[in-house]
């Protein structure tokens, strides 16, 4: 039996990369599953499943933009049952450069794009249930001296984890809400920036792992799934490292 049978999710930066491939598991599994993304080029999605995803522009940044991507999700599918908060950004800057700028768009995009999501799934949730799913990161519990931003955003989303899922168990709301950190992942976006390197870039990166591989956004879908479903009903404020060692890795 398909393990999201009836169930709408709503998957934020779902058009590329590891966002895709949670929808594409998710549909394979029986949801119906709408797409928020700021890629204006979401037609393509919707034709590939046939009435099974819905595109909406999210800007996860706005609070308007997430209730406004919501109340179609509802119209078309009927009520979310799955957020998975995937949107991120990134950018490059020790605590010494990090510009205002840089840690603005980082913080808005990563942590409040996830408050807010959140902030709603909860609000929306509260009657008849639902799983959260927070993409957060392996350098939000490994931080990066050249990503200063970055590391402490998903830091802060981990610990908002924990901080929904206590809130939801203290008021009886019968919603779980967990994290998932993924590593180093092989995405169109980490090829084009490798490529910039020059060659033998991806090897050295690669053999970087403990596990001598990059990730696939497949291996991510498939603990988002795991995490989405009834599998994982027991499981609440919980961090699954899907990183192949990065944690512990002594580099």
């Amino acid at each position: 039996m398909a393990k999201l049978a009836s169930c709408v999710a709503l998957v934020s930066g779902g058009l590329r990369g590891i966002g895709r491939a949670i929808v594409d598991r998710f549909v394979a599994e029986g949801a119906l599953v709408v797409v928020g993304d700021l890629d204006a080029d979401g037609a393509g999605i919707e034709h590939d499943y046939a009435g099974r995803v819905l595109y909406q522009r999210l800007d996860v940044g706005s609070a308007d933009e997430w209730s406004r991507c919501w109340a179609a999700a509802e119209a078309r599918f009927g009520p979310v049952s799955i957020l998975v908060n995937n949107a991120g950004t990134s950018r490059t800057g020790s605590i010494a450069d990090t510009s205002d700028d840089d840690w603005d768009r980082v913080m808005t995009t990563n942590l409040f794009g996830t408050f807010a999501g959140c902030r709603l799934a909860v609000r929306s949730m509260a009657a008849q249930g639902g799983v959260i799913v927070n993409i957060a990161s392996a350098r939000g519990q490994r931080p990066g001296s050249s990503q200063c931003a970055y590391s402490a955003s998903k830091a802060a989303v981990l610990n908002m984890t924990e901080g929904i899922a206590l809130h939801c168990g203290e008021q009886g709301l019968p919603i779980r809400c967990n994290a998932i950190c993924p590593g180093v992942v092989d995405t169109p976006l980490l090829r084009r920036n490798l490529e910039q390197r020059g060659d033998g870039a991806f090897a050295a990166l690669a053999a970087r792992q403990v596990i001598g591989r990059l990730g696939d956004p497949g291996e991510i879908a498939d603990a988002a799934l795991f995490l989405a479903s009834d599998d994982a009903r027991f499981i609440t404020g919980a961090t699954l490292n899907v990183d192949g060692g990065f944690r512990i890795r002594d580099l």
